[in-house]
């Protein structure tokens, strides 16, 4: 099996990276609600910006897996959203592919979609494991293009573990892309083929990502205050 972080048939395009020092834009930059800027404290990304990352990002992998067929895992719930803009653009630009190139009409790419969660357990000799929920299963994958969407990474240890999982199946590539992976002094370094942002170690809500199920509607990556944090923390609600 081929890992996909191996994989150089065209160069993927660097990650963006938002520095530790960076404060942010300004909430009354933007068409926030007063009801939920109170409980941010600046914009780190803005989604416009997101969206043109997110097309660049399908740019890369539909040239690496050009009209071949594969399987995307979605990893939820975080996933989704860019998980679903990403693979339109995919598509939109296959069809692009096709129009310019009739002769490909009989070779119409495939996209299965999978959407699964991570459950991370210990066993009885304390060794972490994650399982893998939703698929019904992971033979399937077996001789097929694998492209796992994940909407951030933040240690890397989950994903290390998913992947040494998915390659007892003996897929025939494994791709991973990621919309940010989060700067950390916990991370163990992975970084996937398809990155979108680095971002610094703070307190992100917005674009799909939540805090205790609230924020996911933001239409931008936003940096909490610590109001925001104490108001939804698990324990006030």
């Amino acid at each position: 099996m081929q890992n996909g972080n191996s994989i150089q048939k065209s160069k993927s395009s660097p990650p963006i990276v938002i520095p530790d020092d960076f404060e942010g834009y300004p909430l009354e930059s933007f068409r926030i609600t007063p009801n939920l800027s109170k409980y941010l404290q600046s914009v780190l990304i803005p989604g416009g910006f997101i969206q043109d990352r997110v097309e660049r990002l399908a740019c890369d992998i539909a040239a690496d897996l050009g009209n071949e067929p594969f399987t995307a895992l979605c990893v939820l719930k975080g996933g989704y959203l860019f998980f679903n803009n990403l693979l339109e653009k995919i598509r939109q630009l296959h069809r692009y592919r096709l129009l310019d190139n009739p002769e490909l009409q009989d070779e119409a790419q495939q996209i299965k979609v999978e959407f699964i969660r991570l459950k991370s357990y210990e066993n009885t000799s304390s060794t972490n494991q994650i399982q893998v929920i939703g698929i019904e299963s992971l033979e399937t994958l077996r001789g097929r293009n694998v492209l796992i969407v994940e909407d951030i990474i933040d240690t890397g240890r989950t994903m290390v573990k998913l992947l040494d999982l998915l390659e007892q199946y003996e897929p025939r590539t494994i791709r991973v892309t990621s919309l940010l992976v989060k700067r950390t002094p916990l991370s163990n370094g992975y970084m996937p083929k398809y990155t979108g942002f680095s971002i610094p170690n703070k307190f992100i809500v917005g674009c799909n990502m939540d805090y205790n199920e609230y924020f996911r509607d933001l239409n931008h990556l936003c940096v909490m205050n610590e109001y925001g944090k104490q108001k939804y923390s698990s324990s006030n609600r």
